[in-house]
């Protein structure tokens, strides 16, 4: 049996396949013509050489497009230019958060999913930094903006948008539907049929789109692939677990949703081989890891419980629970892997930690954020009270008292650097917000000028300043860019960072975490050592070791005994060892 548009027939038959359970057998047998037809105009625009496979060299660097800015010159030139100067050697990859014209949300409320925002740079931007760096790009695929040139047209009751987004009687029984805001779910508009309702949920600005209309998934792929075309390597799929609507249900993780993603799991191994899946999922772990399946799904999925565990354990010095938590993950299915990060250009989400840590210890971060100048962001599910959803703070101001700071800044860095240092050691990818990279502060004046609790973590530099900041070492930014670069660099030249080796969380008592790593092949071992708390600390591995000899600290560059390791306050000791197995 021959191919059909260059693909094969197993291909062929996948895809229907998920058409037909997306939507039905009959619906399938006439979109896939078209699906085919999309998959061809693409195919030969893909770039030859694709390849994006994982390893230890792959650490992303979190940005906005236009996060450091010079004048005279479009952000995403000067972004590319400083990456290469600084950043070369330390990250291998970049997300580029949504640079296209935008109306709200700090570019997530898209306008044109196929333009640069002038404001920003142009695609030969976007590809010359896909050229030197793995590039993430979002598809911000639940909802559009309510200037996109597809909302309008609905609005005027034009083909083919006046199907692209979703209606909803006022009357309709929504109570079980889980939000990520506290914002209403249904918001008027204007249609020639006069007015209606429709589906909002993350604000009157970005309108759901309506995936039980085809031309949709059709229109969306081809939006996803147009990226593969101008370099992406990785497509995040942003919001994807509330994509697919169904009254009576609480509407996030439909089985349709994850038919969605199979398929775009399909067609980019139809055309672009490589190609990977991220998905954005803030909630608890099962539901978040569901969407890698059984390794068909996504490729990668965010930790979302890293971040509120990691700031716990700091906050009270103790590392049992990270430690009970990161014992009971388990490897994520074969070829996969976890995202690891503790902070994005959102907030420090809380809904993963729920059942992991108890609404004491959740209040308990709820208030030391405020108290550090941070906000909360509430979300409501059905009619019930709103709850704390994610913590608007700066990861370092998160982690320090304001008192401390002024008075001794070495113990806040080194604070700081021990935290991140858990999150470079644990198996998976690394993702490194540039605020995080730099020892960024909160932006109060932001938050203010905005009216955005979000704009705390947000904050736009001078390059100039950047620089003048990294040249004096006694800068904060100076210090905590230094400490961070050192782990970055020793993380990324040894093969047992692999995202794919093996991994063993060892119990050090509460004041310690601890992590034994492995490469997939071969006998390098490393285990990393973290000292949680503002005091000295004796800690024993566990690990047997009959050399009778010190093993090396590549951070201290001193000897170390594994059955007496010494750490100063918030020190970290990363330590190779011959290949050995630790009982569990």
């Amino acid at each position: 049996m021959g191919t059909i548009s260059g693909l094969p027939p197993a291909t062929l038959q996948i895809l229907a396949g998920h058409l037909a359970e997306i939507y039905s057998p009959d619906i399938a047998r006439s979109v896939l013509p078209r699906l085919r037809s999309i998959i061809r105009a693409h195919r030969s625009r893909t770039p030859a050489d694709h390849s994006a496979a994982l390893s230890h060299k792959d650490v992303f660097l979190i940005t906005y497009p236009d996060q450091i800015m010079q004048a005279g010159e479009p952000p995403l030139r000067t972004l590319h230019a400083f990456m290469r100067r600084r950043l070369s050697g330390l990250v291998g990859g970049v997300h580029i958060l949504p640079f296209f014209p935008s109306s709200s949300d700090d570019g997530f409320s898209v306008i044109d999913y196929l333009q640069v925002d002038p404001r920003f740079g142009t695609w030969d931007d976007i590809v010359g930094i896909a050229e030197d760096f793995k590039l993430m790009l979002d598809g911000v695929i639940n909802h559009a903006s309510t200037q996109s040139a597809w909302y309008q047209g609905f609005l005027n009751g034009d083909a083919p948008y006046k199907d692209y987004f979703i209606i909803v009687d006022p009357e309709a029984d929504l109570s079980g539907v889980v939000r990520p805001r506290a914002l209403p779910l249904l918001t008027e508009a204007a249609t020639p049929s006069g007015p209606q309702r429709v589906w909002t949920t993350f604000s009157p600005d970005q309108i759901d789109l309506n995936f039980a209309n085809p031309d949709v998934l059709l229109q969306i792929i081809e939006v996803l692939l147009f990226y593969v075309v101008h370099g992406a390597r990785v497509i995040r799929l942003d919001a994807i677990a509330y994509l697919w609507k169904e009254i009576g249900t609480d509407c996030i993780h439909l089985p349709q949703t994850h038919r969605i993603v199979k398929l775009l799991r399909a067609v980019f191994d139809a055309i672009a081989p490589g190609t990977l899946l991220i998905s954005e999922t803030n909630v608890p772990h099962a539901d978040n890891t569901s969407y890698l399946g059984e390794g068909d799904e996504a490729h990668l999925v965010y930790q979302f419980p890293l971040p509120p565990l990691v700031l716990h354990t700091f906050l009270n010095q103790d590392a049992t629970r990270l430690t009970e938590w990161a014992r009971a993950v388990g490897p994520p299915p074969p070829g996969t892997a976890f995202f690891n990060f503790l902070a994005s250009h959102d907030g420090i989400g809380l809904n993963a930690a729920r059942g992991i840590l108890d609404e004491s210890e959740l209040e308990t971060l709820v208030a030391r954020t405020q108290e550090r100048g941070g906000g909360v962001s509430y979300r409501r599910a059905g009619a019930d009270q709103p709850v704390p959803y994610e913590l608007n703070v700066s990861y370092f101001d998160a982690l320090t008292p304001a008192q401390e700071f002024e008075v001794d800044r070495r113990r806040a860095v080194n604070r700081f650097i021990a935290a991140n240092a858990i999150m470079l050691s644990l198996r998976g990818v690394p993702g490194v917000y540039f605020h995080s990279l730099f020892g960024s502060r909160n932006d109060v004046a932001g938050a203010e000028r905005t009216g955005s609790l979000r704009s705390i973590n947000r904050e736009k530099l001078s390059l100039g300043d950047l620089r003048r900041a990294l040249s004096d070492r006694g800068s904060l930014r100076s210090q905590v860019f230094a400490s961070f670069s050192r782990l970055l660099r020793l993380r990324r030249a040894h093969p047992a960072f692999s995202p794919f080796g093996s991994e063993q969380i060892l119990d050090l008592g509460p004041h310690a975490f601890g992590v034994l790593r492995g490469a997939a092949e071969g006998a390098s071992q490393w285990v990393c050592i973290h000292n949680v708390t503002g005091d000295d600390l004796q800690v024993d591995t566990g690990i047997p070791d009959h050399s009778g000899r010190a093993h090396l600290d590549i951070l201290s560059q001193e000897p170390v005994n594994l059955s007496s390791v010494s750490l100063g306050p918030y020190q970290v000791r990363w330590v190779e060892v011959r290949q050995v197995r630790v009982s569990t």
